[in-house]
C-alpha cells in the first residue's frame, strides 16, 4: 500500500470520536458475532432440530419492527447516550446467561427468552453505529468511515467464530459468556468516552417536541425513509438481501456445517470466517478505493452476491465452500456498504437515527426467510431451498435495478456521485 492510499484509509481516525468508537464498535461485535455462533450450536445439539435453529436466530432480529422507535429515541437524547444504554444492557443479559450456565440452570427455552430481550434492542445498535458515525465525521470521509466501520464487524465475524467455537469446546458456554460479558462492559466505558456531538438547531428542535408529538415524529421518519427513489431502492435491495441471501450464510450455518459437510463446532468456526473474511477484504479495499459509483457497485455487488450463493448451495466440499464463501462475503460487504452511504449521504441529519431504524426495520426479512427456510428443508432439502432463495434473490435484484434505473445508473445520478 502506498502512504497516500494508507493516509486515506487511516483519515477517519485524525478525528477523536472516531479513535472511541471504532474499539467500542469492534468489541460489541465481536461479542455479537461470539453469541450468535455459541447459542446457535447450543440449541442445535442440545434440542436437534433445524427449525428450533432458525426460531433463535429470527428471535435475534425480532426488534428490527421497533428499530425505528428506538431511533427516534437516539436522534432526541443522542445516538452516543443510547449506544452506552444499550451496551450496558447487553452486559447484564449477557451475565444472566454465563449464571444460568455456571450454575447448571441453563436450558433451551430459557436461552429462547433471553435472546428474545436481547433482539428487541440488538436489532438497533448497527443502525445507530451510522447514524452517529454521521455525526461525527466530515462528509468527506464518510465513505471511508462507513468502510472502516464495517471492518469491526467483519473482523469479529472471523475472531468470533475462530475463537468462539474454541472456547466452546475448551471451556464451556459459561465461561464463554464470561468473556462476552467483559466485551460489552469495556465497549461500553469506550463509547461514554466519547464527547457529545454538537446538536444542530434541527436536532434541538426535535428534542423540544412534547411527548404528544412522539408518534408524528415516527411518522416524519417513516416517510422520510421512503420519500427518495435513491433511498427507498436501498431500503428494497437492504429487504431483499436480508429475506433471501443472509439466511444461507448466518441462521443456517450450524445446520450447513453439521448436516451438509458434516463437520463440528470449529468446522462451523472455518464456514463462518471465511465469509467474513470476504466481507473484510471487501470493507478494506473500499477504504482504499475513491470514486465510485456507489450506486452501481450497490447493483453489481448484490447480483454478484446471488450468483456465488447458486454456486454455493451445491458445493459438497468444505474447502471450495469455504473459497466461495469468501467470493460471497466480498459480494456482500460492497453491497451493504454501498447501500448505507447511499442513505447516509441522503438523510437530514436531524432524522438520521430513524432512518436507520428503518433500514433495521427491513432486517426483519431475515428471520421471515430464516422461518421460511427451516420448514421449506424439511420439505425439499437444503440444496433446492437455497437455488430457490438466490435464483429468486438475483431475479428480484434485477427487477429493483430496472426499477429504479434512472436513479441508480446513470453516472450524473445523485446516488452515483464520487
Amino acid at each position: 500500500m502506498s502512504p497516500a492510499a494508507r493516509r486515506s484509509a487511516l483519515a477517519p481516525f485524525r478525528i477523536r470520536n472516531y479513535r472511541f468508537q471504532w474499539p467500542s464498535d469492534l468489541l460489541t461485535s465481536w461479542a455479537f458475532e461470539i453469541e450468535t455462533l455459541v447459542l446457535g450450536w447450543y440449541i442445535l445439539v442440545e434440542t436437534g432440530s433445524v427449525l428450533l435453529l432458525t426460531i433463535l436466530a429470527s428471535l435475534q432480529y425480532v426488534g428490527t419492527l421497533i428499530a425505528p422507535v428506538l431511533g427516534m429515541v437516539g436522534d432526541r437524547m443522542g445516538h452516543r447516550d443510547l449506544l452506552v444504554v444499550l451496551r450496558l444492557t447487553y452486559t447484564v443479559l449477557a451475565s444472566t446467561i454465563m449464571v444460568l450456565a455456571l450454575t447448571g440452570h441453563l436450558a433451551p427455552f430459557k436461552v429462547m427468552i433471553i435472546v428474545t430481550i436481547m433482539g428487541l434492542i440488538r436489532s438497533s445498535d448497527l443502525g445507530l453505529r451510522s447514524a452517529l458515525l454521521a455525526d461525527i465525521m466530515p462528509a468527506e470521509l464518510l465513505v471511508g468511515a462507513i468502510s472502516l466501520s464495517r471492518t469491526t464487524q467483519d473482523s469479529a465475524r472471523i475472531a468470533g467464530a475462530l475463537t468462539g467455537a474454541g472456547l466452546f469446546a475448551t471451556f464451556g458456554i459459561g465461561k464463554v459468556y464470561a468473556v462476552i460479558a467483559c466485551l460489552y462492559v469495556v465497549a461500553a466505558l469506550l463509547m461514554l468516552c466519547l464527547t457529545r456531538p454538537a446538536k444542530s438547531a434541527a436536532h434541538r428542535a426535535a428534542g423540544s417536541h412534547s411527548g404528544s408529538r412522539l408518534l408524528r415524529d415516527l411518522k416524519e421518519g417513516i416517510v422520510y425513509s421512503w420519500n427518495g427513489p435513491a433511498m427507498l431502492a436501498a431500503l428494497c435491495v437492504a429487504f431483499l438481501v436480508n429475506l433471501t441471501a443472509f439466511p444461507l450464510t448466518n441462521g443456517l450455518l450450524p445446520y450447513i456445517a453439521r448436516d451438509i459437510f458434516h463437520t463440528d463446532q470449529t468446522g462451523l468456526g472455518y464456514l463462518s470466517a471465511s465469509f467474513a473474511l470476504g466481507s473484510l477484504i471487501g470493507s478494506v479495499t473500499l477504504s482504499l478505493v475513491g470514486g465510485l459509483r456507489i450506486a452501481r457497485l450497490l447493483i453489481g455487488a448484490t447480483l454478484a452476491w446471488y450468483t456465488l450463493l447458486l454456486v454455493f448451495v451445491e458445493i459438497k466440499t468444505m474447502p471450495v465452500a469455504m473459497a466461495c464463501l469468501v467470493l460471497a462475503g466480498i459480494a456482500q460487504s460492497l453491497s451493504m456498504i454501498s447501500a448505507a452511504v447511499i442513505l447516509m449521504r441522503t438523510a437530514s441529519a436531524h432524522l438520521r437515527g430513524r432512518v436507520m431504524g428503518v433500514r433495521m426495520m427491513v432486517i426483519y426479512g431475515l428471520p421471515i426467510g430464516l422461518l421460511a427456510a427451516g420448514s421449506l428443508i424439511d420439505l425439499i432439502g437444503f440444496s433446492a431451498t437455497g437455488s430457490l432463495y438466490a435464483a429468486g434473490g438475483f431475479i428480484a435484484m434485477l427487477a429493483i435495478a430496472i426499477r429504479w434505473r434512472a436513479d441508480l445508473w446513470p453516472v450524473h445520478a445523485p446516488a452515483n456521485a464520487r
